[in-house]
């Protein structure tokens, strides 16, 4: 959540509840308007839900970025699994390749990684996913 309201309205809040939102946003990409919609979910909501709602927000979705805490290993462990859910309900359906994106956030908390940055860039081509790391809060 720190992530998506840094991206639409450049702020940084520390502190959210396990909320689930979905935000609206306009943005110019190459002289084109294009509307964006992102339905954020954070982790521990998705682990206590069954996997139909997890597969309708697939369905909604054309792209997707998966964001862990480089301080905290169990959610970048849990990635392979997301993506593989994610490719077999959309690519299943069709040839083209789905746009998958891996965040590691936190950057600035490097003190405290648990998760290198070597380790998200060889998960994310052994996925053939696109991986940054960065920090909400810078």
């Amino acid at each position: 959540a720190a992530l998506t309201v840094r991206f639409l309205t450049r702020r940084f809040i520390g502190e959210y509840g396990d909320m689930e939102f979905i935000y609206s946003h306009n943005l110019t990409v190459d002289g084109r308007e294009i509307l964006l919609h992102i339905w954020d979910v954070p982790n521990s909501q998705e682990q206590a839900e069954d996997g139909s709602s997890e597969e309708k927000r697939i369905q909604w979705a054309d792209s997707f970025v998966l964001v862990y805490s480089i301080c905290d290993r169990a959610s970048f462990n849990i990635l392979p699994l997301k993506i593989q859910f994610i490719k077999a309900a959309k690519e299943g359906q069709s040839q083209e390749k789905v746009p998958i994106v891996i965040v590691g956030n936190k950057r600035d908390l490097h003190h405290a990684r648990a998760v290198s940055s070597e380790e998200g860039r060889l998960l994310a081509l052994s996925l053939d996913c696109g991986f940054y790391e960065v920090s909400a809060a810078e």
